[in-house]
């Protein structure tokens, strides 16, 4: 178990200039993935493990970067999603948990099981929320947004959509770091691509700035899942680029480090299917195979199409035989 995060362990410095808030405990595990039957040797890391309070998975490690600042800012988080969002609703228990107001900016998707379950527990979560229905109307309804849930003269502190900002993406680049250091421990070999889901674009640039830190070569391949926002190669390298700047105006001696290129982060858009949360006859098929075969549980949105993608990608031939990981993002409580 992790308390103390890894950059604050690899550059001192960060610790006094760089807030953490440990809302879950690490390393999470990893395992291959052999009932799959696939080509390549394909490794899990399960971060569905990640967080002790309702919810769990990637989110949380952003949350531990962002709520400290939060904190220090307002009384009052807003942000923004789809009406199933995961983030939100991490977002929300953790916040509160700390003592901040979250509101939550909701826009329509398809509904399914997993969406009204999340919808339940959102409306029991004590977020405000607010059912914009449309982007176009949650970008006209903004000022009203920020003036609703001002406090005297203290703004609501804004995160975007995933928590996918320079400072957001830390959790990924912690992510990498923990990955690395199960390589180092011969728990896994140094993997040629981790795949993950795309849905705001933090976890696909933090994991591949966290490479960069961590001296491994492995490229990400991120698969995308969210149409409404830009979230190319390019993009994304720009994002990762961004928290290498922050960690730097914090402190860290990271003179000697390259920021990642987009060939780095390599995206793929063929398994979104219609769009954002609209389920895929190749996602459901690699939700229950993942189900059936290695006991592990995926959602249609995000993580059945990631996988999906793994595993007609290793069918092609993609990877050959070099070493992949599937990072699993999902975390339900």
């Amino acid at each position: 178990m992790t308390s103390r995060p890894l950059l604050h362990r690899r550059w001192p410095t960060l610790a006094e200039s760089l807030p953490h808030l440990p809302l879950g405990d690490g390393p999470t595990p990893v395992r291959p993935l052999t009932g799959l039957g696939l080509r390549c040797p394909v490794w899990l890391k399960d971060d569905s493990s990640y967080g002790r309070g309702g919810w769990g998975g990637n989110k949380v490690r952003k949350l531990e970067w962002l709520l400290p600042e939060a904190r220090r800012r307002a009384r009052t988080i807003l942000t923004v999603g789809g009406l199933g969002t995961n983030w939100g609703l991490a977002a929300t228990l953790y916040a509160r948990e700390y003592g901040l107001d979250v509101a939550l900016g909701l826009i329509d998707h398809p509904v399914d099981d997993h969406v009204r379950a999340q919808l339940d527990r959102l409306r029991a979560s004590g977020a405000t929320l607010h059912f914009l229905h449309t982007r176009t109307r949650l970008v006209l309804a903004a000022p009203w947004l920020f003036a609703r849930h001002t406090h005297g003269l203290a703004l609501p502190h804004y995160l975007p959509a995933g928590g996918s900002s320079p400072l957001g993406a830390l959790g990924s680049v912690e992510c990498a770091l923990e990955l690395a250091d199960q390589v180092a421990d011969g728990l896994l070999p140094e993997p040629a691509w981790i795949v993950t889901p795309v849905g705001s674009g933090g976890t696909a640039a933090g994991l591949a700035l966290g490479f960069r830190l961590a001296g491994l070569r492995t490229r990400v391949l991120g698969v995308i899942v969210n149409d409404t926002l830009r979230l190319d190669s390019a993009t994304l390298a720009r994002l990762a680029a961004r928290s290498l700047a922050f960690l730097r105006s914090r402190g860290a001696d990271l003179r000697a480090v390259a920021a990642p290129a987009p060939h780095d982060i390599v995206t793929e858009h063929r398994w979104i299917g219609p769009g954002y949360a609209h389920p895929t006859p190749q996602g459901r098929a690699a939700l229950d195979r993942a189900g059936s075969e290695e006991g592990l549980e995926l959602e249609n949105t995000y993580t059945a199409k990631a996988l999906a993608a793994l595993l007609d990608l290793d069918a092609a031939g993609h990877f050959g035989s070099e070493p992949v990981v599937f990072l699993n993002t999902f975390g339900p409580r």
